[in-house]
């Protein structure tokens, strides 16, 4: 994760300063290709997944406070990462196809 993290830092880094993305391999680097397209649909799945649970009541007398927030979001997180894994609802396919076709991977 680390590493397709860094890639994509560098290249939002090099486009706000003017200068040229980093460009992948032309032989390309498909698995991070694959892993930042399936970060992304995991993280957009969180972003759908929260209000869903926002509103949920602990049940008393253990649950409620802080933690429990705290809790919550680190499991819905989890549940998007999850999905992404399992297949998602494909929209890292469509973002993988993208950052191919923007690198001009073939």
């Amino acid at each position: 994760m680390a590493d397709a993290s860094s890639f994509a830092l560098k290249a939002q880094a090099a486009l706000l300063a003017g200068r040229e993305a980093p460009t992948l391999s032309k032989n390309g680097d498909l698995a991070r290709i694959r892993k930042t397209a399936e970060d992304f649909e995991a993280f957009f799945l969180n972003q759908v997944l929260q209000p869903m649970f926002s509103d949920l009541g602990a049940e008393e007398p253990f649950g409620g406070g802080f933690a429990e927030d705290m809790w919550r979001s680190l499991q819905v997180e989890e549940y998007g990462k999850a999905m992404a894994r399992a297949g998602g609802v494909g929209i890292a396919d469509a973002v993988m196809r993208e950052i191919m076709r923007t690198q001009e991977v073939q």
